[in-house]
């Protein structure tokens, strides 16, 4: 056998367990083999994730061959372009439902008119990133933390995100100096313990690239704590392999900040790439946007929160959605978020409780909310109620 040939049977094998979920009708989805699309795609390139990206549905008559488009959708795509244009991997395309306009994942990534509607409250930078950034690509609110956007590429666009004045498919170069000045302003400020390197994604970054900013973050001495924000294992769990487990292990510990906002999302394959993480030993914390349709129902939620600590990721945190530019349509009225909190919190474990925050619009940072259980107090007195509504008198 020729070297060429052991080196694709190699690959072969190491990816073995991964195609074995493609091939089986997933829980949420279905086998890109019955799609017209993907029929005659080799399972190797399926499994690879410069494929993956390369493969992209960006394009009205691709979607049009995944789904039946409604007449807002298509209304969404004749106005989506530039900044956020539509980006949706192969492997979300499985997961959407081809005939239900209310599927979860049609929602989140397919554009819709609605988006081009803006309200008197809503910001391009609702959060105030660019006002708080101290260096380029830096991002400084809270006193000992700081966020690193390392790039503004994902591997599918959110319709509800809040850096849609910045993310897209430009051209980049991840040059070694490119956040030297980022590095700098960390290490003449030794309150700063606390790095998340987010974006766009990190991991549409190459491997070295995304080690350039790790090693630099790294050897900053007073850098205690570093986290890496992501939503691959959501939609291109195919970029979590060995070859990036490997990297990484090299700065552990890393904790890792993943983006899931509905049951469906949480697949086998997803599962495969958040149990190599987690055996590898990086921690995995979940974060959820509420969104209108989508998972604004009690149920929905507490069933995505049980389902990430079935895959070891820990529900953290519950976001209002942000008032950015075009997403009234996916914003719910806060009563909604803290119903969602009162219905998980007592029935089911606290390990399935996220906190429920807003993020203060102009810069404010995260403002948790959630039901009122301090009914009154006086000197040494506190009057409670539990979550049954029974109330309790705690005396100091």
């Amino acid at each position: 056998m020729n070297h060429t040939a052991t080196a694709e049977r190699l690959k072969y094998q190491l990816a073995l367990p991964f195609l074995a979920a493609n091939h089986l009708v997933r829980r949420t989805g279905i086998d890109y083999h019955d799609m017209e699309l993907f029929k005659d795609v080799n399972p190797l390139d399926w499994e690879d994730w410069h494929w993956q990206v390369k493969n992209r549905i960006c394009a009205k008559a691709e979607l049009a061959k995944i789904i039946n488009l409604t007449k807002e959708e298509e209304d969404g795509m004749k106005r989506a372009s530039g900044k956020l244009a539509l980006a949706i991997t192969p492997h979300l395309a499985t997961l959407m439902d081809p005939v239900d306009p209310n599927c979860p994942i049609r929602r989140q990534f397919v554009p819709l008119g609605a988006e081009f509607q803006v309200t008197p409250h809503e910001m391009s930078d609702p959060c105030a990133e660019d006002r708080d950034s101290p260096a380029p690509g830096l991002v400084h609110r809270y006193p000992d933390r700081v966020l690193l956007l390392a790039t503004e590429c994902c591997a599918a666009y959110c319709r509800h995100c809040t850096r849609r004045r910045m993310v897209g498919d430009k051209p980049h170069v991840c040059a070694p100096t490119k956040f030297d000045e980022a590095l700098e302003y960390i290490k003449s400020n030794r309150k700063i313990r606390d790095v998340l390197i987010s974006g766009g994604d990190p991991f549409m970054l190459e491997n070295d690239e995304l080690e350039e900013i790790i090693k630099g973050v790294r050897a900053i001495s007073h850098v205690e704590f570093l986290r890496i924000g992501t939503r691959v294992p959501v939609s291109l769990p195919q970029r979590i392999n060995e070859d990036l487990i490997k990297m990484l292990k090299k700065y552990s510990p890393i904790w890792l900040s993943i983006h899931f906002n509905h049951p469906k999302e949480i697949n086998k394959r997803t599962k495969s790439a958040c149990d190599m993480l987690s055996d590898n030993g990086f921690p995995l914390g979940s974060q959820t946007v509420l969104l209108k349709g989508i998972n604004d129902k009690p149920y929905i939620m507490r069933r995505l929160m049980h389902e990430l600590l079935e895959i070891r990721a820990r529900p953290y945190y519950i976001y209002q959605c942000d008032p950015v530019k075009g997403t009234a349509h996916f914003r719910t009225p806060v009563a909604v978020g803290i119903n969602i909190i009162e219905k998980l919190r007592g029935h089911t474990s606290g390990y399935a409780v996220p906190t429920y925050v807003i993020d203060g619009p102009g810069g404010g940072g995260k403002i948790p909310v959630g039901p009122n259980y301090v009914l009154s107090q006086a000197k040494g007195k506190y009057v409670l109620r539990n979550y049954r509504g029974k109330i309790y008198t705690y005396i100091e």
